[in-house]
């Protein structure tokens, strides 16, 4: 399952979806595309608005990490649009991803 934690200027992703096999698995695609397009945008808006680390395991992601350091309106909008449609997803995929929200 994939588990996306948010909290205050930070929002980490980890696990896998297991939807299907390794290369086929649709909800992994997505949440990549999700995720990666979000962080391009944010840093075409703004270069050193976030910080992204990933982290892997065997050879394959096992944790990425976004650190919001900026501020920018645009910035915040593209991310709070990525949680959105990340929370749409695990509306689908109920199996496959959770959503937590840390105060």
């Amino acid at each position: 399952m994939i588990k996306v934690y948010i909290a205050k200027g930070k929002i980490t992703i980890t696990g896998h979806a297991n939807f299907e096999d390794s290369g086929k698995d649709i909800v992994c695609a997505a949440v990549s595309s999700i995720v990666t397009t979000s962080i391009n945008a944010s840093l075409k808006i703004e270069a050193g608005s976030l910080i992204h680390r990933e982290e892997y395991e065997k050879k394959e992601l096992s944790t990425l990490t976004i650190d919001v350091i900026s501020d920018n309106k645009n910035v915040l909008l593209i991310l709070e649009n990525m949680v959105e449609m990340l929370e749409e997803l695990a509306e689908t995929y109920k199996k496959n991803i959770k959503i937590i929200k840390e105060d």
